[in-house]
C-alpha cells in the first residue's frame, strides 16, 4: 500500500493520509518510491513506442536483458522480472507498480501497456477454433505470414469420434499460432473452443459446437484443450497456476448460450431460462469437464442473461461455480461488448456504464472485450462502485495466465518456430485426415459406394457446392475482409478430377437457388455421365454466428435439383451434404435413384479431395452424426428459445436431444454406415456393481412409475459417496467385410426402469478403432460408476441410482444387465 500513496486520487491519498500514525510510518518509503519511479520516468522518455510492443520478429519475451538494455531500464528493479518467484508473486509485483489509470487500461482486450514499466501493448482476441483464423485483432496475416491451415469445422472433427485426433489438431493448431506469435503476427491467447451443446439444429452457431451430448461435447473439450495448451512434460504439472502453456484455450460461451437470431429474438436481449435440472444435467458439464480436466486457462461468459441475471455479471456462475467448485486457474472475459450489451440490450437493472462494470468485476468477470472496462472503470472508482482491488484481482488473473504462457520469460522448446512451421505438409494431411474421419456415410443401396475408377470415368459434378472453396471453411476461418486464407484450396471438382474426368454444372446460382434456369444444364450433364454426384446444403449465409435456421429444409430449390437430376441420371447418383446441422432429406434417403448419401459437415480447405476419395474408396467412411437429424415437422412443435430438454406436456413441446426425444428421425445420433460390416462380442462383463455406503449415508428418494417397484433405498446423493467403484467393459470388434475400416464403439447406460422424468440412455464411453478386413481388435473401457450411472433429479441433484441399470453397445447390437446394490 506505502508504494501507491504518491500515485493514487486525491480523494484516496486524503483517505490514507487521514490515518496520520500510517502515513508516519509510510512516508520515507513513499518519498524513495516517488524518486525511483521519477529516475525511471525520466529514462522511459525515451523510449518510443514501437520499441515496447511485440509487433516484429525481433520481440522474443518481455523480461528479456538485452531488451531492457536496449530501453535503458534496470531489469533488476523490476521484481515481476524475477524468474525465480512464483506467478503471482510477479503478478503482483507488476500490478502494484501500476497507477490506478494504467490499471484500467489493461482492461479490455486491446491492453495499452505501461511504457515506464516496459510493458508493451497485448492484444488478448485471437481465435483459432478449427485453425489459426483471421478473425480477431489479434492476429496479422500479410505477406510474411498470408495463410494457416484451415481444418474442418468442429461439427465435423467431433463426428470421428476420435479423442486423439482431436488432441493432435489442438497441438497442430497451436504450433502454428506460436510461430505466428514468435513473427510479430499472433498473441498467445485465443479464445477457443467453442463447447456449448447443439440443443435445437436451428441454431446458427452448430458448425462450431461438438454435438447435442455432454460428454461428448466435454471430451472433444478437453482433448483439444489440451493438444492447444499443454507443453510436453509439464501434462502432470502439481500446481496448476504455475503449468506453462503452449498458447491459452479459451473454453466458451458460458453458458446455456444458443440463441443468435430467431424471429427477431436475438442474443442481446434473450433471457435463457433453464432449470436447474438441466443446468447440471446438460448445460454446465462440458464447461466443468473443460476446467477440471482439460485445465483451460481461460473461459468466456456470454451475452445471454440466465434466469433474468447477464451471465457475465453472476457471481454465482463465475466465482462460486467456475472458480470456488470447480477450481478454474485462469481468466474470465466477456464476450465481445457484453458489458455494453447490459446496458444498452439487456437493460439490466437499468444500469449506467458504472453499475454494470461493478457487478462484472464483483462477479468475476476479469476482462472485457470492449471498450467499456477502459472507458468507465475510473468512474466507477470515483463514484464508489469498485474497489481497486477487485481490479488488482482481475489483473492478477490475467498476468499469471501471460506468465505462463511465456509472454514475460519465453519458452525455449517453442523459440524457433517460424514461417515453415505454418502449412506445412504435415498439417495440411492432418486437415485432409480430419475430413475423411469425420465424413458420415448416411445411405449405400446395393453396395454403391465405393465408385471404381475402371467403371465410372465420366462424372457430372453438379450442385451448388461442387465448386465449394470458402464455403468449405465454415465459420470462424477467413473473413473476405480481411487478409488471409488458407494453405490451399481442393474444391470438390479438383477432387473428382484426380478420378475422372469431370463435367460440372452449378444447376443453382448460388445456395439460395431461388431460380432454376440452371437446373437442366445440369441434368443434361448427368444424362451422359458413368455417375452423378449432387453437391448441395448450406453456408454461412442461412446458418451462421447472428442468424439461426427457421426451418430444416434445403434453401430454395435444392430438392428440385436433385429429383429433376436424380431422374434423368444414367448411372448411380451419390447425393453430398455439406452443412453443420441436419437437414430433411427424407425425399432424397427414400428415392430409389439416390443410391447413397453423404455429410460432409463444412470439411476445410482440402474438402474436395477428402469428399473424393471416400467415394473412390481411398478411405472407408467411419463418422457418426454427433447430433439427431429431426424431421422438418420438429420446428412446428418447440419454440428453438425453449431451452428444456424433457417433454413439456402441458404446451406439447417435444424433447430435445437422443436423451429426451423418442419421436421418428430422419437419422438418428450415432448414425453412420461403412463400405464394410463389423460384429460385436461382449468378453467380458460385470452383472453386479456393490457400493459400500458409510455408516451415516443416507438414503434419497426418487419418483417412480405407480406399476414399478421402488427399490427400498432407491438412490444416494453422489457427493455423499466416494465413488471410488468402478466396472469394465471389453468387446471384441471383428470386420467380416472385404474392407479395412474405422468402426466407432459407442457405449450408453439406460436407467432402471420405472424412474419418472430421467434420460432415456446417455452416453458414457467411446473409441474409435481401426480394424483390417478378416481382422479382430479388442476395445476396453473402464467406467466409474457415480459419473457412467448418475442420473439428476428434478431438484438438480446427482443421484446414483440402485437397481438395474442397462448398458448398452451402439444401437443395441449388444447389450447386458447391471445390479447397482448399496451395502
Amino acid at each position: 500500500m506505502c508504494m501507491q500513496v504518491a500515485t493514487l486520487p486525491l480523494a484516496h491519498t486524503r483517505k490514507a493520509m487521514a490515518n496520520n500514525h500510517f502515513f508516519l510510518l509510510c512516508i520515507s518509503f513513499t518519498i524513495a518510491s516517488f524518486v525511483i519511479s521519477t529516475d525511471v520516468r525520466k529514462e522511459v522518455s525515451k523510449i518510443r513506442p514501437d520499441d515496447l510492443t511485440p509487433t516484429g520478429s525481433d520481440f522474443a519475451y518481455v523480461c528479456d536483458p538485452s531488451r531492457y538494455a536496449k530501453l535503458n531500464l534496470d531489469m533488476s528493479r523490476f521484481a515481476f522480472c524475477d524468474s525465480k518467484l512464483p506467478y503471482n508473486v510477479r503478478a503482483k509485483d507488476l500490478v502494484r507498480q501500476m497507477t490506478l489509470p494504467e490499471k484500467i487500461a489493461q482492461l479490455g482486450n486491446s491492453a495499452e501497456g505501461v511504457p515506464r514499466l516496459a510493458l508493451p501493448k497485448y492484444e488478448w482476441w485471437s481465435e483459432a477454433l478449427h485453425g489459426v483464423a483471421n478473425f480477431g485483432k489479434g492476429t496479422i496475416f500479410d505477406d510474411l505470414v498470408p495463410h494457416a491451415t484451415s481444418f474442418p469445422t468442429v461439427i465435423l472433427t467431433t463426428a470421428s469420434f476420435n479423442e486423439s485426433l482431436w488432441k493432435e489438431i489442438g497441438q497442430a493448431v497451436s504450433t502454428e499460432a506460436r510461430a505466428m506469435y514468435n513473427l510479430g503476427r499472433a498473441g498467445l491467447t485465443f479464445w477457443s473452443p467453442t463447447i456449448n451443446i447443439a440443443r435445437d439444429p436451428r441454431w446458427g452457431r452448430i458448425a462450431e459446437a461438438p454435438g447435442e451430448d455432454p460428454f461428448l461435447v466435454g471430451t472433444y473439450a478437453v482433448n483439444y484443450v489440451r493438444g492447444l495448451q499443454d507443453v510436453q512434460g509439464t501434462e502432470n504439472h502439481t500446481d496448476l497456476s504455475s503449468r506453462p502453456l503452449k498458447v491459452s484455450a479459451c473454453c466458451k460461451h458460458f453458458t446455456a448460450y444458443d440463441v443468435e437470431n430467431w424471429k427477431g429474438v436475438d442474443r442481446y436481449h434473450f433471457d435463457a431460462r433453464v432449470t436447474e435440472q438441466d443446468m447440471e444435467e446438460t448445460f454446465n458439464p462440458p464447461f466443468e469437464m473443460c476446467v477440471k480436466d482439460g485445465d483451460v486457462s481461460g473461459i468466456m461468459c456470454s451475452y445471454n442473461r440466465v434466469n433474468g441475471i447477464p451471465s457475465c455479471a453472476d457471481p454465482n456462475l463465475l466465482k462460486q461455480t467456475l472458480r470456488q467448485e470447480w477450481d478454474l486457474h485462469g481468466y474470465i472475459v466477456s464476450d465481445c461488448d457484453s458489458v455494453s450489451v447490459m446496458v444498452t440490450g439487456h437493460n439490466f437493472l437499468n444500469d449506467t456504464y458504472e453499475d454494470a462494470i461493478a457487478q462484472t468485476l464483483r462477479a468475476g468477470m476479469d476482462l472485457d472485450c470492449g471498450k467499456s472496462y477502459p472507458k468507465y472503470t475510473g468512474n466507477a472508482v470515483n463514484q464508489s462502485k469498485v474497489r481497486e482491488s477487485d481490479i488488482d484481482k482481475a489483473l492478477e488473473n490475467l498476468y499469471i495466465v501471460l506468465f505462463r504462457t511465456g509472454f514475460f520469460d519465453g519458452i525455449p522448446a517453442y523459440k524457433s518456430l517460424g514461417k515453415n512451421d505454418i502449412c506445412t505438409n504435415k498439417s495440411i494431411e492432418l486437415a485432409t485426415r480430419a475430413a475423411k474421419e469425420g465424413i458420415t456415410l448416411l445411405k449405400n443401396e446395393g453396395g454403391t459406394l465405393p465408385l471404381s475408377t475402371a467403371m465410372f470415368k465420366n462424372l457430372a459434378v453438379v450442385g451448388p457446392h461442387a465448386n465449394a472453396t470458402i464455403a468449405m471453411l465454415g465459420n470462424y476461418a477467413f473473413e473476405s475482409k480481411h487478409p488471409g486464407s488458407p494453405c490451399h484450396y481442393t474444391s470438390p471438382i479438383d477432387g473428382f478430377s484426380t478420378y475422372g474426368k469431370v463435367n460440372y454444372a452449378a444447376g443453382c446460382g448460388d445456395i439460395a437457388c431461388n431460380k432454376t434456369s440452371l437446373i437442366p444444364q445440369a441434368v443434361e450433364s448427368a444424362k451422359i455421365a458413368d455417375a452423378t454426384i449432387i453437391l448441395v446444403g448450406l453456408d454461412l449465409t442461412v446458418e451462421v454466428e447472428k442468424l439461426d435456421r427457421v426451418d430444416l429444409l434445403l434453401p430454395g430449390n435444392q430438392s428440385e435439383l436433385i429429383n429433376q437430376v436424380a431422374n434423368a441420371a444414367k448411372g448411380p447418383v451419390i447425393l453430398v451434404l455439406m452443412c453443420a446441422g441436419g437437414v430433411d432429406i427424407s425425399f432424397a434417403k427414400n428415392n430409389p435413384k439416390i443410391k447413397a448419401i453423404l455429410w460432409v459437415g463444412y470439411p476445410g480447405e482440402e474438402g474436395g479431395r477428402a469428399i473424393a476419395d471416400v467415394v473412390f474408396g481411398l478411405y472407408n467412411p467411419g463418422g457418426r452424426l454427433p447430433v439427431t437429424w429431426y424431421e422438418a415437422n420438429y420446428v412446428n412443435k418447440i419454440p428453438l428459445t425453449s431451452m428444456q430438454f424433457r417433454p413439456d406436456d402441458s404446451k406439447g413441446y417435444p424433447g430435445r436431444t437422443y436423451k429426451f426425444f423418442n419421436g421418428s428421425t430422419v437419422f438418428p445420433f450415432g448414425f453412420g454406415l461403412s463400405y464394410t460390416k463389423f460384429n460385436y462380442t461382449t468378453i467380458q462383463t460385470l452383472q453386479t456393481l456393490p457400493v459400500k455406503l458409510g455408516r451415516h449415508t443416507h438414503c434419497h428418494d426418487l419418483n417412480y412409475m405407480a406399476n414399478k417397484t421402488k427399490p427400498t433405498c432407491p438412490a444416494v446423493l453422489s457427493n455423499d459417496l466416494q465413488c471410488g467403484e468402478y466396472f469394465k467393459l471389453n468387446i471384441e470388434v471383428k470386420n467380416v467385410g472385404r474392407r479395412d475400416g474405422s468402426e466407432v464403439v459407442l457405449v450408453y447406460s439406460k436407467p432402471p426402469d420405472g424412474i419418472i422424468g430421467t434420460h432415456f440412455k446417455q452416453l458414457i464411453g467411446f473409441k474409435r478403432v481401426f480394424v483390417a478386413a478378416g481382422g479382430r481388435e479388442v476395445v476396453n473401457f473402464v467406467f466409474n460408476g457415480c459419473k457412467s450411472l448418475g442420473i439428476v433429479d428434478y431438484a438438480s441433484n446427482r443421484l446414483l441410482p440402485s437397481g438395474g441399470h442397462t448398458i448398452i453397445v451402439g444401437d443395441g447390437v449388444a447389450s447386458f444387465p447391471l445390479q447397482v446394490t448399496f451395502h
